[in-house]
């Protein structure tokens, strides 16, 4: 392959920090892989790959400023690993073509919801765990990760609106924890991935090294600017998201 790593690199490195500040990462890096030459199931398995690494650096990053809830995350987790599992199996077998307009739609709904919302995810409302809220978290967790593991597209943003809506976070928090849950349902695909050799690690490693440097930067600028910063963010790559399912739909 001739990788053009003059484009690939600070590619990468925007696509993580875009994904720190408020998800939406894939929108960047994907494309960015398969012009930079590589094919396209090596081009998402690499991503995978080098994606995780950043998002484990903006988790660490949130973590340590106190913007991730663990005590949460706990119960939520294992559900979002085992839809993402079930995911991956089922993706192998159908076709996601019948799932883009749907989703679509609803990605350019949230996006604008949040766009006018003048409320929603400005002010931390997080009030602790209840049972009502933990039953809500665990069947959301199971089906973002679901999702994530057979299509994919707007997962962060979905994540993000989700704990917003369910538990009250303002934006920061939202971000933070969307981190831990979106890198657990990555980790079936990623395991997937590795296992029928769709990962490069000559070209893995680099650009997972320039994701790092992303994440943190993203993740540091995200928590000096807060809500003000993310929730723009947040509707400009909800926003994209459906408008790169519109686009592969037509072509």
């Amino acid at each position: 392959m001739n990788i053009n790593w003059l484009f690939l690199l600070p590619a990468a490195f925007m696509a993580a920090f875009v994904d720190a500040v408020a998800g939406g990462g894939g929108i960047i890096s994907i494309p960015s892989f398969m012009i930079a030459g590589f094919p396209t199931h090596i081009a998402l398995g690499t991503n995978k790959f080098s994606m995780s690494t950043g998002t484990i650096i903006s988790t660490y990053r949130y973590y340590k400023d106190g913007k991730v809830e663990f005590k949460l995350l706990k119960y939520l987790i294992p559900f979002s690993l085992i839809g993402s599992v079930l995911g991956v199996l089922l993706v192998l077998k159908l076709s996601t073509e019948f799932l883009q307009p749907m989703i679509m739609v609803l990605l350019i709904v949230v996006g604008i919801y949040s766009f006018f919302s003048k409320s929603q995810g400005l002010v931390n409302e997080y009030k602790g765990m209840t049972n009502k809220n933990i039953i809500k978290g665990i069947v959301f967790a199971f089906l973002l990760g679901f999702y994530d593991g057979f299509f994919g597209p707007g997962t962060g943003s979905f994540i993000i609106f989700g704990l917003i809506k369910i538990f009250g976070f303002d934006y920061v928090r939202a971000s933070g924890n969307s981190k831990v849950l979106n890198l657990t349902s990555n980790l079936a695909a990623l395991v997937t991935f590795a296992l029928n050799g769709k990962i490069i690690f000559l070209y893995a490693i680099p650009t997972a090294l320039v994701m790092m440097a992303g994440g943190y930067i993203g993740s540091t600028v995200a928590l000096k600017g807060g809500v003000k910063l993310i929730k723009p963010f947040f509707v400009i790559m909800a926003l994209a998201a459906a408008a790169k399912i519109l686009i592969e739909s037509l072509t």
